[in-house]
């Protein structure tokens, strides 16, 4: 007979067997987004945008519908209305298009014009569940096709992901438009089982068996995907498109060998840029200067310089300055989830946040 301590040690094991795995699917993809207010917040902290700048910003509304019905919303930026090149820039787990507004400036410098995306479930997008880039790849394909019919089929476009978003990237590199270049890929991960392994047993010291076969489980179940489909390694060892990482030799929640198994993966066309003293997502507020020239030598190398012609038509500033007399003409409307991919892991110690 069983005595009242091994029941309850037994009762216990079971809760958490059946309690973990279901709150690491939710910390997973419903995991409470941040507003655009909260992105602003962060970035004036972090020094790199301010509030000022970002609401200047001359920015049109745009929406789409998503390949399974969702409205997707994004801010389509444009300096150079003669200019082929567009940046693409997605954001990370629970943020939104304002935190990706920081990466702006360096591709306007050299003959951008810019779209800022709110991936599905965050910001003003529609969704249910965040699936890592196995739903949001095809996100990234309808907003592809939306730049591609705006400014032309001869149009170059660039992408730009952070965490999240550069696990979207990379993932996206299987189903791309021949309009597509190159690839910045910001402390994305290898692989989403690897991943979640690292994150159950190194960071948050659970056993991974049976924690990550009941959270395979619930994802299939729920989200609708399994860990083993999303693994932008396995991409990358069979493409040619030019891709730049970039990681924060302190990121412990999406750990920088990451970075560093996808450009040894890749081999030709890759480059690695490794940040000393940055953790998740911070590579660029902690050395702007690097980040900055690495990005545009590699842009540089990858697609040259900007045509004089693309440039030559004078045009609306893309911040907005208080003493404007003639506003410019509006642009035609078309319509109109971040602090833990902000905040060191090391502070959060709980499955991933990426």
């Amino acid at each position: 007979m069983l005595t009242p301590i091994v029941s309850g040690i037994i009762i216990f094991l079971a809760l958490s067997a059946w309690l973990i795995p279901h709150y690491a699917v939710h910390y997973m993809t419903r995991s409470k987004c941040s507003t655009y207010e909260r992105c602003l917040e962060m970035l004036e902290q972090q020094g790199v945008l301010t509030r000022q700048q970002f609401e200047a910003c001359n920015k049109e509304e745009v929406s789409i519908r998503s390949h399974d019905g969702i409205m997707l919303y994004g801010w389509y930026v444009e300096k150079y209305p003669h200019s082929r090149r567009i940046a693409l820039i997605v954001h990370g787990y629970t943020g939104a298009l304002p935190w990706s507004a920081q990466f702006m400036d360096m591709f306007i410098e050299q003959g951008f014009n810019i779209l800022l995306v709110d991936q599905r479930r965050h910001g003003q997008s529609e969704g249910k569940y965040t699936t890592f880039g196995y739903k949001e790849k095809y996100d990234l394909q309808m907003w592809v096709d939306w730049l591609i019919s705006r400014k032309g089929k001869d149009c170059i476009i660039g992408l730009h992901g952070q965490s999240l978003g550069g696990g979207t990237v990379l993932e996206y590199a299987a189903i791309r438009r021949p309009q597509i270049q190159f690839i910045v890929a910001d402390c994305p991960y290898s692989d989403l089982t690897q991943l979640i392994h690292y994150q159950v047993k190194i960071l948050n010291q659970m056993p991974a068996w049976p924690t990550m076969a009941l959270i395979n489980r619930l994802l299939q179940r729920k989200a609708g995907f399994r860990m083993e489909q999303v693994s932008p390694i396995r991409i990358m060892r069979t493409c040619n498109l030019p891709v730049l990482f970039i990681h924060g030799k302190e990121d412990r929640f999406v750990p920088t060998w990451m970075s560093e198994q996808l450009h040894e993966a890749k081999r030709a066309t890759s480059s690695l840029i490794l940040i000393e003293g940055a953790g998740h997502g911070t590579s660029y507020a902690t050395d702007r200067e690097r980040y900055c020239q690495g990005v545009t030598s590699f842009v540089q190398e990858t697609i040259g310089s900007p045509s004089p012609e693309e440039l030559t038509q004078p045009f609306h500033e893309v911040y907005k300055t208080v003493d404007v007399i003639e506003e410019p003409d509006p642009q035609p409307e078309l319509g109109v989830d971040l602090i833990p991919d902000l905040v060191p892991a090391e502070s959060e110690g709980m499955i991933p946040v990426t």
